[in-house]
């Protein structure tokens, strides 16, 4: 993203490409990853179980609070974002729906 950025020609552009390509947020979808995976690690100990607390609530807020809501309406109005949209997942990686 940082190479991305730097370059004056791309500034206004949307990012789609590496992991963009995939998924409109993945820097989301990583942190979100990372607390599941805690989660895991975490049901190894006794009332590990009781840890799901804390991925379900970092999940949800990222999908319906601060992180996901906040950019898509940011870039609603952007020109190339409503067909980015329209072919990329929105969370979860996925492969790029044909554009129609």
């Amino acid at each position: 993203m940082k190479k991305f950025t730097n370059k004056p020609e791309n500034k206004g552009k949307l990012m789609k490409y590496g992991l963009w390509k995939y998924t409109r947020h993945p820097n989301y979808f990583g942190e979100a990853t990372m607390w599941w995976g805690i989660f895991l690690i975490a049901l190894s100990s006794p009332n590990g179980w009781v840890a799901i607390i804390s991925p379900m609530i970092i999940t949800l807020l990222l999908l319906f609070v601060s992180g996901v809501p906040l950019l898509e309406k940011k870039y609603k109005d952007h020109p190339e974002f409503k067909a980015y949209a329209n072919r990329t997942s929105k969370f979860i990686p996925m492969p790029q729906r044909k554009h129609n």
